[in-house]
């Protein structure tokens, strides 16, 4: 009889043993499941104090406004010493800062999505969740303020670019293979300018100097153009032979210089220095020889500098011999030619 109530008590004791189990088995569960949650978390957290520090990092890199001519590592762009040049820059900044509040906004989404809604805690995908006028509204109402916001002082600004009424003096950029002829027009005074002879000799050398021996290698000029500051100078631009483009980033723009066409820009400097650029449009084997450098003076020392530029030219004129007059006229081929339809 014992043995048989032993057998009768064997399903309840096993049930309770069971029970017994299944809550230590929810009690191991939950404690696992904390400790998950807080590693998790404490992931989520590392991960958005990863993203606010890369921020952080990046704010004064990307607001820093750079040197006039562009450095070695430079992160952003520069705001120039033009008019042009600074609307360039505002508008590179707003368009970069807008771009950054998206970014953050999206990653600060994602980041939401992937630990608060993931599998592990239960989360279920809303199958009924497929359309919601309200929202499609919302999401294609701010691109479009964000884009007008961004389009329309760019346009203005562009608009500028192209106005160069006004301008004092004129300056007319040729591109030659593999050199520039600077002309102002008016001045009477006008020159070539080349790669600097002491840096195109170690070119050919084959030595590679380094940059703290050498910081504007390649970037130097046997002539540079001069030109002076508060003063709105306009450069009409083209090429002899093939496609070249005139860039100094300093001013803000970029102009091709195109055989047979006549492009013009612009620019008004407004700190004096030197400011350098290079060919921008490949146009042969020496192409990365080609380096542009602008100095920048004040009017009444530009004037200085004119004016001796205009004496120079004026004693090489008077200095070159003139053909000798004579008697005995000297027979040419034209002329030969000449007299020959004559006779005939």
């Amino acid at each position: 009889m014992r043995a048989r109530q032993q057998r009768f008590d064997h399903p309840r004791q096993l049930s309770a043993d069971l029970a017994a189990a299944t809550r230590g088995a929810e009690q191991r569960y939950h404690l696992t499941y904390k400790r998950t949650l807080g590693l998790e978390l404490m992931k989520a957290g590392r991960f958005m104090k990863t993203s606010v520090a890369l921020a952080a990092m990046a704010t004064p890199m990307l607001a820093f406004a750079q040197s006039a001519d562009p450095v070695r590592w430079q992160l952003n762009m520069g705001r120039g010493v033009t008019p042009l040049s600074n609307n360039a820059y505002d508008a590179h900044m707003l368009a970069l800062w807008i771009c950054l509040g998206i970014g953050v906004a999206v990653f600060i989404a994602m980041g939401i999505a992937m630990f608060r809604f993931r599998k592990s805690r239960g989360a279920v995908a809303d199958t009924t969740f497929v359309h919601n006028t309200r929202l499609e509204i919302v999401w294609t109402v701010i691109p479009v303020i964000l884009l007008v916001v961004m389009a329309a002082p760019a346009t203005t600004k562009l608009v500028k670019m192209y106005d160069h009424r006004d301008s004092e003096m004129t300056v007319k950029v040729t591109g030659y293979q593999w050199m520039w002829e600077y002309e102002y027009l008016g001045e009477d005074v006008s020159f070539v300018s080349r790669l600097d002879r002491e840096h195109d000799r170690i070119r050919q050398s084959g030595v590679v100097p380094g940059h703290e021996d050498h910081p504007t290698y390649l970037l130097e000029v046997d002539n540079e153009l001069v030109l002076p500051v508060d003063t709105k100078v306009r450069f009409v631009i083209t090429a002899d032979d093939v496609i070249h483009s005139w860039w100094v980033p300093a001013l803000g723009w970029k102009q091709d210089a195109v055989p047979g066409i006549i492009n013009e820009a612009w620019a008004d400097i407004d700190t004096p220095g030197i400011y350098r650029g290079q060919c921008a449009e490949l146009c042969g084997k020496d192409h990365g020889f080609m380096p542009i450098v602008v100095r920048a003076l004040p009017k009444a020392e530009f004037q200085q500098w004119l004016a001796s530029k205009k004496a120079a030219g004026a004693d090489v004129a008077n200095a070159v011999p003139q053909s000798p007059r004579s008697d005995t006229e000297i027979t040419t081929e034209t002329d030969t030619a000449a007299a020959v339809a004559v006779a005939r």
